[in-house]
This record gives C-alpha cells, sequence and structure tokens, in this order.
C-alpha cells in the first residue's frame, strides 16, 4: 500500500489529495485513475488497492475498470510510448512491415519496454489519419508515410537522448 516515508509517500500523499478532490464526482473512478497514472506512470496492483480503499469500493471493480480500458496500464512505460496504427488503412499500407522495422531499430517486441526506458511500443485500432498511413503517434506527434528504415530512424532520434 505505499509506506509514508521517501517518493512513494510523496505520489501516495498526492493521489490522495486527488481523490478528496475527486471522490464527490458521479462516477470518479476512471478521473481517479486517470490521474492516478500520471503521478506513478502506471497502476500497479498497490495502486488500484490503494484508490480502492481511498474510494470505499472493491479492488476487483478498480481492476476490472483498468483491464477494460486500454489507455490504462499496469507495467511501467517508457518515457514515449510510440503507438502503430494497425486499422484496415495502416494494415493495408504497411503497417506490420512499419511495426517489424520499429521492433528491429528498438530491439523490442510489441508490448515491451526499451531497457533504458525511453520507449515503449504499443499498437492502436485508429488514430483517424487514414490519408497519411502506415501511421504511429508518439505523444501528441503523429507520423505518417513512413515506409524506410532511414524515415523511421530520423523520426526516432528525435526522441533519443
Amino acid at each position: 500500500m505505499g509506506n509514508s516515508q521517501g517518493a512513494d509517500g510523496i505520489l501516495f500523499e498526492k493521489l490522495k489529495q486527488v481523490i478528496a478532490r475527486k471522490r464527490d464526482l458521479r462516477n470518479p473512478l476512471i478521473e481517479v485513475l486517470r490521474e492516478a497514472q500520471e503521478i506513478f506512470g502506471y497502476l500497479p496492483p498497490e495502486v488500484q488497492e490503494f484508490v480502492a480503499a481511498e474510494l470505499r469500493i472493491p479492488v476487483s471493480t478498480v481492476h476490472g475498470v483498468v483491464t477494460f480500458y486500454n489507455f490504462f496500464t499496469q507495467v511501467p512505460q517508457g518515457k514515449y510510448v510510440i503507438n502503430v496504427c494497425t486499422g484496415t488503412a495502416c494494415y493495408v499500407k504497411g503497417a506490420p512491415r512499419l511495426l517489424q522495422m520499429i521492433e528491429e531499430e528498438l530491439a523490442i517486441k510489441l508490448g515491451e519496454t526499451t531497457a533504458d526506458n525511453q520507449f515503449t511500443l504499443s499498437s492502436v485500432r485508429c488514430v483517424g489519419a487514414c490519408s497519411l498511413a502506415p501511421v504511429f503517434v508518439i505523444g501528441e506527434d503523429t507520423y505518417g508515410r513512413i515506409e524506410t528504415r532511414d524515415q523511421l530512424c530520423k523520426v526516432l532520434q528525435k526522441y533519443k537522448g
């Protein structure tokens, strides 16, 4: 549950303040979990248990929400999450090849994080940029028509270091 000392204690105290502010919302759980993930970077079991206890709801309810919505994660993420679009347009225009290039370039598989915690590789169904297919997103930045390793390396270089 998080001790009262050190960095963990500070993070749990921050989360407690968020819960105090959000407690009276009609359905505070998703909003609390969103902010908890911002604070901790992910939602490990101890954070889920803390939220459940503070909101006086079953841990199973919290866990159900965390596992249902794909924007919540239970594992630490890299500083940059690379979301490769695998929707129909992107798939047809080369998303599998793009995914393979990124995996090879970063030496990780889909769902994994690089050893230096810089990048996590993920996929999404659609980013709404079909005309730029194949597409991937890093943070707020969308990159389309990436078809060569050279193009890919130029993009990744912006985020390295």
